[in-house]
C-alpha cells in the first residue's frame, strides 16, 4: 500500500469514526460540488475518501455478520 493510500485510508477511517455513515454521503455530496464548480482535482480526492470510508464500512458489516454466525 502506497504512503497516499495509507493517508487516505486513516483519514477514512477518522472521518467515518467522527461522523459515521452519514460521512459518505456528505463527501460524495462534496466531491459533486466541488467538480460542478471548477475542481475535478478536488473532488477526486473527496470521492477517493468517500470511497476508503465506504470500503471500510463494508468491511465492518462483514465483519459483523460474520462473528454473529459463530454466536448461534
Amino acid at each position: 500500500m502506497t504512503s497516499r493510500r495509507i493517508h487516505i485510508e486513516r483519514l477514512a477511517l477518522s472521518i467515518l469514526d467522527a461522523k459515521g455513515i452519514e460521512a459518505i454521503w456528505q463527501l460524495q455530496l462534496d466531491a459533486a460540488y466541488a467538480y460542478r464548480t471548477g475542481y475535478p482535482v478536488a473532488a477526486e480526492a473527496i470521492l477517493e475518501l468517500a470511497e476508503a470510508a465506504e470500503r471500510e464500512l463494508m468491511r465492518r458489516e462483514n465483519a459483523s455478520v460474520h462473528s454473529d454466525e459463530y454466536r448461534e
